[in-house]
């Protein structure tokens, strides 16, 4: 269930990484429309809230982007949650490193939990074929 739209100042941004991909979508002629929506979730025994970072229109609907440098425990198994009670959300993941382990010594990396959990996922930049997506 969607709660609400927030008004926020598109030019102030919680990383560089997301600063980064603000700039590669206002550079592809698209607008900026950072944290936008909000959606509740249920953690087991609480309700909690999801802002995706930044939101894109695609045919039909639209998709979010989630700038990702450290992505801890917590906030994975937050996408997890919200994966199963939003089935209908395009997240999609755009990590400073897809090569970075979970944790220390892990054998699995940031693009390999994405595979297995299925969520879409790129390296470094918002790729070509998603702004593409947005501009059709």
């Amino acid at each position: 269930m969607k709660v609400h739209n927030r008004r926020h100042n598109h030019r102030t941004f919680r990383s560089g990484l997301e600063d980064k991909h603000s700039k590669q979508i206002e550079e592809a002629g698209l607008e900026v429309i950072y944290e936008k929506d909000t959606y509740f979730f249920q953690v087991p025994k609480r309700q909690s809230r999801y802002t995706p970072d930044f939101k894109l229109p695609k045919k039909g609907g639209f998709f979010y982007i989630e700038s990702k440098g450290i992505w801890d425990v917590k906030d994975r198994q937050k996408h997890l949650l919200i994966q199963e009670q939003h089935p209908e959300l395009d997240i999609r993941f755009v990590f400073s490193n897809q090569n970075a382990r979970l944790y220390s010594k892990s054998p699995t990396t940031y693009a390999a939990y994405c595979l297995k959990n299925g969520f879409q996922y790129a390296n470094k930049v918002i790729p070509a074929e998603w702004l593409d997506e947005a501009k059709s």
